[in-house]
């Protein structure tokens, strides 16, 4: 190693840990070698580098840095850069504008119809193009690393007066010109949301007519939040497919599952189509370990699920953190009078079946994304605890995976799918993203009750080869980047 005794940049040895490289290959002790923001070397575990701080990592495993498939973090990463809720879970890069929702472009003073206020305040929603959030991004960056999508619904929200009814022609034109706007800029593609309000009485060509700029781009990402989740979910996997292949795109099913007790049990047919779609087109999906999902207040999931959570409400703040049927026996009101006094509103709905989400997150191509509100009052705890609930419940606990599949699942998979060639793999050459966890440890204390809580057992977390994270807290530093596309 005399090339590497006398740097130009700070060597950082990581001696002793057991490497989970990323990639599904057996764990290996072997040591870690980085150079400023770069791995430098993988070397033997009783390798000595002249000129290297030493960190010990005896019973440690040290693998890349987690990706976060799917969040909704575009506004907390300005407001809130050190980005704890993340960092102390292991997670190094966020893949933001999900659900169709995007922070930008939406011009400032813009109505926020729901779900886009779950994206945080409306002071946050100060960037008319993509490009300006993107520039705010770069010149106060985060602790983490960010994977950059535009919301189909923001794109709606500023370009329409009336979100209740399919766009024109010239509307159409309009969001494709922000579009390509936005990835001229560097996004890494489209995402789309019909099952909500803005964006519900979008069809699908106009959709692909406003995805058209694209084809031709290479590598573009369409992640869709499905126009239904329930019933008619196999219909909506066949639109999805059918605009992916449209715009030539990779599609990302978010947060797969199947809502509804009379649904349960369908993920077996759902993977085996989307597993078939594979073969003839790029597809992909994500999901999180928990059998509950969060959104805005909407009777319809009410009504499907065995149990709702108030997330928070505007309508009557004392009902953040209660449970829906209680306040309404509590309080004497039908259904629609509920959403009266709640309404605006979040809410945690219970609507899976752990047997579905345990065989979605066990599909080989599946990817972990936590899918949380961070600026609920009252968060599901997927915010805090997804990455580490993985680790602990499904490897350690359940055996539904090794360690190695879990780890590739939320690196190198991610990695592969979002065209990141320079993160994902504890390899040299490789951006220097790596977290250090305790496997026997490392656990979610985040909980339905009491979700705001850090994660046990990760103990270190750096990004672009600095520290974020010295497993207790975060440490100030914000070396995170906007992403590029390869």
């Amino acid at each position: 190693m005399a090339g590497l005794s006398t740097p130009s940049r700070p060597l950082l040895l990581l001696r002793g840990g057991t490497v989970i490289d990323g990639s599904g290959a057996p764990p290996r002790r072997a040591n870690v070698l980085l150079e400023g923001d770069t791995i430098a070397a993988i070397l033997a575990p009783d390798a000595e580098v002249a000129g290297a701080e030493s960190i010990e990592l005896d019973g440690l495993a040290v693998a890349p840095g987690f990706i976060d498939s799917h969040t909704h973090d575009d506004g907390y990463l300005l407001a809130h850069p050190d980005m704890v809720p993340k960092v102390s879970q292991g997670v190094t890069t966020v893949v933001t504008g999900n659900c169709g929702v995007s922070l930008a472009p939406v011009p400032p003073g813009c109505p926020l119809p729901q779900p886009l206020d779950l994206l945080g305040p409306p002071e946050l929603f100060r960037y008319p193009t993509f490009s300006a959030w993107m520039d705010a991004l770069r010149e106060a960056p985060a602790a983490v690393n960010v994977i950059p999508l535009v919301g189909h619904a923001s794109l709606r929200v500023s370009t329409m007066n009336d979100l209740q009814r399919p766009a024109t022609p010239e509307e159409c034109a309009g969001m494709r010109r922000l579009l390509a706007e936005a990835l001229d800029a560097g996004a890494f593609g489209m995402s789309t949301g019909t099952f909500y309000p803005p964006a519900q009485h979008a069809t699908t060509q106009e959709i692909i007519d406003i995805g058209e700029t694209m084809r031709g781009r290479g590598g573009m990402i369409y992640a869709v939040h499905l126009r239904d989740e329930s019933d008619r979910i196999d219909e909506a996997i066949e639109e999805a497919l059918e605009i992916g292949r449209s715009l030539a795109a990779r599609v990302v099913f978010s947060h797969h599952k199947l809502a509804g007790e009379r649904n349960h049990g369908r993920s077996a047919q759902t993977l085996a189509r989307i597993e078939e779609a594979g073969a003839m087109q790029p597809v992909c999906l994500d999901c999180h370990p928990y059998p509950a999902t969060s959104t805005m207040l909407r009777l319809d999931r009410v009504r499907l699920a065995r149990r709702t959570l108030i997330a928070w409400s505007k309508g009557d703040p004392s009902a953040q953190g209660r449970d829906f049927a209680e306040l309404q026996h509590e309080w004497g009101l039908d259904d629609d009078a509920m959403l009266q006094r709640l309404a605006p509103a979040g809410a945690i709905y219970f609507l899976m079946d752990e047997r579905d989400v345990e065989r979605i997150l066990a599909h080989p191509r599946t990817m972990v994304g936590s899918d949380g509100l961070p600026f609920d009052p009252h968060p599901h705890p997927r915010q805090w605890g997804t990455f580490t609930r993985v680790l602990s419940r499904l490897v350690r606990d359940k055996g539904l995976l090794t360690l190695e599949a879990a780890v590739h699942k939320m690196t190198g998979l991610a990695a592969a799918n979002y065209g990141l060639r320079d993160r994902g793999l504890l390899q040299p050459g490789l951006r220097a993203d790596l977290v250090v966890f305790d496997p026997q440890r490392v656990t979610d204390l985040a909980t339905f009750d009491n979700p705001v809580q850090a994660s046990r057992g990760i103990e270190g977390v750096w990004v672009n080869g600095q520290r974020v994270w010295d497993g207790q807290r975060a440490t100030g530093l914000r070396p995170g980047r906007v992403l590029e596309r390869h």
